[in-house]
């Protein structure tokens, strides 16, 4: 069970360009790591725009809510820089204006030979009541209030601020809050299933668990189980997510391919490196994606030999030695051509192992008796060459994002 000591905390990242497609909130994950590695909660994140009243909406949510509220953002000296304001407005108290920093602020200006506009000032103003947190990378300064039990901390937006004004000045006062706990983190990948069967396996389990709990991600066509124990050291946070990881595995096998935050490029590079193989690579759909997440891995020159694109059936004739007539029999998306590239390439590199991907990808290119997302991938050794039929969803990218983590798989799974 959880502990009732355990802090929560929310997260306001405040400014309109963060609304847009160009700009990403990076703040809230880099202070939700701080915030995790001392044992606090972080329940909410939010992004508000340089909006007065949806900002002063978001603000008295929070301060009902959450025992700690981070600000990011709005600091600055121009007329949208609101955050102060909205601050002192929703907390009932008056904004002040502080000498010393604005006797700072105007010395600052003055080291780079320019005078303080007068817009200036206005970061030398401060909430009654504020402790001011200083700002050594630039001229707006932040401010920590403490409000009944609600700890506020409004922290300026560039991260070169940021992060430094966090760690010397707002983390040893939170540390002091928060309870004795560690929050400890653990990561299943899996391939191979879908998320809701991954879910139809795997929550008959974990539903039984408040502690660890555990959450499920599909990223990049592949689930992600996260499992998020809390406890007041690593070594019993360890236990607990053994526990529940070890009746996890017991449930999905071998469709598990990591449990250390791995990737499937880095579980097979392993593979191939601890037995002393060697693979070449022969694609068509995947245009050299396979062997560009092969390649990713450092240290892949060790067992990767060569990769060949082979898109055009003369490619594949004239490089892979597929022979001419297979392709006009079967056609070039089929098990028998993939099959032969397969064979094709380990033999043109000399490896241990040789695998061939060809499909339709689309948008166009399919028919009733193969359509987009058909894609056949085979892998061959030396003494046999095996063949699989997919039919993956999704848009061209999707399709051969799908294809090469299932080439992957089955190289993960041959070897193992």
């Amino acid at each position: 069970m959880l502990s009732p000591n355990m802090l929560n905390a929310e997260i306001i990242a405040i400014g309109s360009e963060m609304l847009t497609p160009f700009r990403v909130d990076t703040n809230s994950l880099w202070l939700t790591e701080r915030l995790n590695a001392m044992g606090i909660d972080v329940k909410l994140k939010t992004i508000v725009g340089d909006d007065e009243a949806r900002l002063e909406e978001a603000i008295r949510d929070a301060l009902r809510r959450s025992e700690i509220i981070i600000s990011t953002g709005g600091l600055g000296p121009t007329e949208d820089d609101i955050t102060r304001k909205i601050f002192a407005r929703a907390l009932k108290r008056q904004l002040v204006l502080n000498d010393a920093i604005l006797e700072k602020i105007r010395r600052r200006f003055a080291r780079r030979g320019m005078q303080m506009p007068e817009i200036n000032a206005r970061q030398a103003l401060v909430i009654n009541g504020a402790k001011v947190l200083e700002n050594n990378n630039g001229t707006a300064p932040g401010m920590l209030v403490q409000e009944g039990k609600c700890t506020v901390v409004m922290l300026p937006g560039p991260p070169r601020e940021m992060m430094p004004m966090f760690d010397v000045s707002v983390g040893p006062a939170l540390k002091q809050r928060a309870a004795d706990l560690l929050i400890v983190r653990r990561k299943l990948s899996i391939f191979g299933l879908t998320e809701s069967r991954t879910d139809e396996l795997a929550a008959p389990i974990y539903t039984k668990y408040r502690n660890p709990s555990t959450t499920i991600l599909f990223k990049d066509g592949q689930i992600e189980l996260h499992l998020t124990a809390r406890a007041r050291s690593e070594n019993e946070a360890g236990k607990l997510l053994d526990e529940l990881a070890g009746q996890l595995d017991e449930a999905l096998g071998e469709y598990i391919f990591s449990r250390r935050d791995e990737t499937l490029e880095q579980v097979v590079g392993e593979l191939f490196r601890l037995n002393g193989y060697s693979l070449a690579t022969a694609e068509s759909c995947t245009g050299g994606l396979l062997a560009g997440r092969i390649t990713d891995v450092p240290g892949s020159s060790d067992y990767f030999l060569e990769g060949v694109v082979t898109y055009s059936n003369e490619a594949k004739m004239r490089i892979l030695g597929v022979p001419k007539q297979m392709i006009e029999e079967y056609g070039a998306v089929s098990e028998q051509v993939a099959t032969a590239m397969a064979t094709g390439v380990r033999q043109l590199a000399d490896s241990t192992f040789g695998i061939g991907v060809t499909g339709i990808a689309g948008p166009e290119g399919g028919s009733a008796d193969k359509p987009v997302g058909l894609v056949y991938i085979a892998l061959a050794d030396d003494t046999q060459a095996t063949a699989r039929r997919y039919l993956f969803p999704g848009d061209r990218q999707f399709i051969r994002m799908l294809s090469v983590n299932a080439a992957l798989d089955m190289l993960r799974r041959r070897i193992k």
